[in-house]
């Protein structure tokens, strides 16, 4: 049961990004209500999350995106109730007359979906990577948040002498005092993408994820690929289509699949942009062709300046992964978080890293 919640969290955490309601109370009623449903039932399943989790109208065709992404199926035209074909979690062992025993099917849950959310980018087929895409398309970034200069009306916070005289002039009298507090903006992202031969497996998810980042926070996040040469790809990102805007930002980046001298490349970018109070996530493998003690030496600038060094290295999901390649080994003394990111539960993980840092 416990791996049963698991997956309807996740799924309404889908929903979620995608703009349903879905929200904890929701979840909980559709566990709920599950627990007195056959959960192998595919149909069951979908019926239970749409009349649990799904609060308008506009909520059911991204409902039904949502499910058939998630859960790997199709839903049917019609209203008849079994209107959800899902993959079984298995084929069935053989048995000794040569006939297959039933198999089970996943409980609603989508092992197959889950199998892919873990699997390595590298290791995937050209189907399985374009479903993952369009789940990846899918997720929402939750922004930490910073305080801004600027302030707001607010019911705590210091008084605010303008307002409160201005109401006065008007009223008469000193009805209220009225009060401000700061405002609060998103913290800005800035996302290096290494996009050299070594990462060539995951510069295209990288650079998708990089996509959602800028559709959620366009106005704070910045996107550059790394290689041989720095290039800044934000404009080209800000495209509503992701496809689009992955063709638009290959169409710019001179240096695809090339080499890596990324102590270069991150000395361009301290000398030309600014990272004060920025969390900079830089995606890479480490391989550094030049001088790692050039590659320090910068690191050591950026962490002064940002507010968190993020390092997302693709080898890092690997069991027994250690940074012992002369690139990670200069930069490790100054990043803050050494994280995974070969799957797409490694970037819903950074998602939530970058919602809280």
């Amino acid at each position: 049961m416990d791996e049963l919640a698991a997956t309807m969290t996740g799924f309404a955490r889908t929903l979620r990004a995608a703009g349903v309601a879905a929200d904890h109370e929701r979840t909980r009623n559709l566990l709920l209500a599950l627990d007195h449903l056959d959960v192998g039932d595919p149909a069951r399943v979908y019926w239970a999350g749409r009349l649990t989790l799904c609060a308008a109208p506009d909520d059911l065709p991204r409902y039904d995106r949502c499910f058939a992404a998630y859960f790997g199926g199709l839903r049917a035209a019609g209203r008849t109730a079994d209107k959800v074909v899902t993959r079984h979690v298995a084929a069935g062992e053989a048995r000794e007359d040569g006939e297959q025993e039933d198999a089970q099917a996943a409980p609603g849950t989508a092992s197959r979906t889950e199998i892919l959310r873990h699997r390595d980018m590298a290791r995937m087929t050209e189907a399985e990577r374009a479903e993952v895409h369009r789940m990846l398309a899918m997720l929402r970034e939750r922004r930490a948040r910073r305080r801004s200069r600027r302030h707001q009306p607010a019911h705590r916070g210091v008084l605010d002498p303008r307002r409160t005289i201005r109401e006065a002039l008007r009223k008469g009298e000193v009805a209220r005092l009225r009060r401000k507090a700061h405002a609060t903006r998103p913290r800005k992202v800035v996302l290096l993408v290494d996009v050299s031969g070594s990462m060539s497996p995951y510069a295209e998810t990288l650079l998708r994820y990089a996509h959602a980042l800028v559709r959620s926070e366009p106005r704070a996040t910045r996107v550059f690929s790394i290689g041989t040469r720095l290039t800044h790809v934000t404009a080209e990102l800000r495209h509503r289509d992701p496809g689009t805007a992955l063709n638009e930002a290959s169409r710019v980046i001179p240096d695809w699949s090339g080499g890596t001298r990324l102590g270069e490349e991150l000395r361009s970018f301290l000398k030309d942009h600014d990272a004060r109070g920025a969390i900079v996530v830089l995606a890479s493998d480490g391989w550094e062709r030049g001088d790692p003690a050039l590659l320090g030496a910068q690191m050591a600038r950026l962490a002064r300046q940002a507010y968190r060094v993020i390092w997302v290295n693709p080898h890092k999901g690997y069991e027994g992964y250690e940074p012992l390649t002369g690139g990670m080994r200069a930069a490790l003394p100054y990043i803050d978080d050494l994280v995974a990111g070969h799957s797409l539960a490694a970037f819903e993980a950074l998602s939530e890293r970058l919602g809280h840092a």
